[in-house]
């Protein structure tokens, strides 16, 4: 696939086929992947790969952890405590598309409680990714760890795969490392879903917004 396509074309897919995806498959996306740059080399990533039995029992620890009205405890904070625009906004709007998408009104909290959850089920993909970094690096490698996750993700869709990355997914590093041997002294950053996209399901086809390159672009001149 063109890399230009590629980048353009990526979305945040949240429903998949039933169909595997081989470890020689994963091992290709991450081999091409790892050549993402970062400072002096440091490479500061790791990730492991989840998947049948195993990717099922991290989905069903989460879900019984937040039915049972379980905190998260995430590594860090993804969010701000308090949005403000055009942050706010964006927020805003990128939801109602969710929502409009799934056919979900947005006075129907038990309906977006639900679209919540899928989150961790992974949204039914074949291959769940965990991503850790060291604590011992500092917030430049998280730079780094950024450029090396959109690889992987530009990586996929050139095997004809999709993915999303979700936060979601490491709000509850302590359920993953119940089931995983997850590496000392990381934080985990973000898990992925990855698989072979539905082309199908209504959820698949909206797209969010970009701000034109005029509204982020100065010419100091």
């Amino acid at each position: 696939m063109e890399v230009i396509a590629a980048m353009r074309d990526r979305i945040s897919v949240r429903a998949y086929l039933d169909k595997p995806v081989t470890r020689e498959t994963l091992e290709q996306v991450l081999e091409a992947a790892r050549w993402a740059p970062s400072g002096t080399n440091t490479q500061p990533w790791q990730v492991l790969a989840v998947t049948g039995v195993l990717k099922q029992r991290i989905s069903a620890g989460i879900l019984s952890h937040v039915a049972g009205g379980g905190p998260p405890s995430a590594h860090y904070d993804y969010y701000p405590h308090k949005f403000v625009e055009p942050y706010k906004g964006r927020r805003w709007r990128c939801g109602m598309q969710l929502y409009g998408a799934l056919g979900i009104n947005i006075d129907d909290k038990a309906a977006r409680q639900k679209a919540m959850l899928n989150n961790f089920d992974f949204f039914g993909a074949p291959l769940g990714l965990f991503f850790f970094i060291d604590r011992a690096m500092a917030r430049g490698s998280w730079v780094d760890m950024g450029m090396f996750l959109q690889n992987v993700m530009l990586a996929a869709r050139g095997h004809g795969l999709e993915t999303c990355p979700q936060f979601a997914l490491a709000m509850y590093p302590r359920i993953v490392a119940e089931h995983v041997a997850a590496p000392e002294n990381h934080d985990l950053v973000c898990g992925m879903s990855i698989g072979y996209g539905d082309p199908d399901a209504p959820v698949n086809r909206y797209r969010t917004e970009r701000m034109a390159v005029q509204e982020f672009l100065t010419w100091a001149e």
